[in-house]
């Protein structure tokens, strides 16, 4: 059964998830966040066992569509799915008609039209998940679209901080780095701001948005300063790529 981090108000009962997307973690309320919390707490322990398959997503497709590079997220991405006893199809789009010139939705509805039920898009143009979900009537899960999200590593970092600490309301946590070109940033911003945590960005002038501070954000530019300050400090690498 999913469990409830200590101390932490539940979100009581969990909530139906209505949802048909995950796009980003801006959308999401506090209850929806802490629902998707404790199933995946209740979902780890197939992970332990020595045959790793529930049978959720039995006579599901589950299709990834990565327009950048990516080694863990694609990986876990298609673990998950067949752990949950999903197909998984991962497109390679070297050798797919997007070399050709043919456009995201294009691809998607052909694709939808042979029985994909979930996308799963990482793209280098913020808002190419959301185009999706809307050309489509399959789920679309967002594994990170240009600088604007990443839900999916933003819950996981909820998800291991709540192991760690239990309930994050009034936790101070930090974010280090490139915060201006890292959609995991605001992902984490926004999801730990909902959980009621304290949030604080470290680093260079140049690679912090001034905007933060509309959103409660506290803002350090010397890390040696905030040391003792906070309860997790999040290390983030240099976008070059961005």
């Amino acid at each position: 059964m999913p469990t409830q981090a200590s101390g932490e108000t539940p979100a009581a009962p969990p909530i139906a998830w209505r949802r048909k997307d995950l796009l980003g973690l801006e959308e999401l309320t506090r209850e929806e966040i802490l629902t998707v919390l404790d199933q995946a707490s209740g979902f780890k322990e197939i992970s332990t066992r020595s045959i790793k398959k529930a049978p959720t997503l039995r006579g599901k497709v589950v299709l990834t569509l990565f327009y950048e590079p990516s080694t863990r997220t694609r990986a876990s991405f298609s673990l998950a799915a067949q752990r949950l006893s999903a197909d998984v199809q991962e497109l390679d789009l070297d050798a797919s008609s997007a070399k050709k010139g043919e456009t995201l939705v294009d691809t998607a509805r052909n694709l939808r039209a042979m029985g994909v039920d979930v996308f799963v898009i990482r793209h280098q143009q913020a808002g190419a998940p959301a185009l999706l979900a809307r050309s489509v009537d399959s789920s679309v899960i967002n594994a990170g679209d240009g600088t604007h999200e990443h839900p999916t590593q933003g819950l996981l970092d909820l998800f291991t901080m709540r192991e760690k600490l239990g309930n994050l309301k009034g936790r101070k946590v930090a974010l280090v780095g490139d915060i201006t070109h890292s959609r995991v940033a605001r992902s984490n911003i926004w999801g730990l701001l909902k959980l009621g945590a304290e949030v604080g960005v470290v680093g260079p002038k140049t690679l912090i948005p001034g905007a933060l501070k509309e959103l409660g954000v506290r803002i350090h530019y010397h890390l040696d300063e905030v040391l003792g300050h906070y309860d997790v400090f999040n290390i983030l690498r240099i976008q070059l790529e961005r």
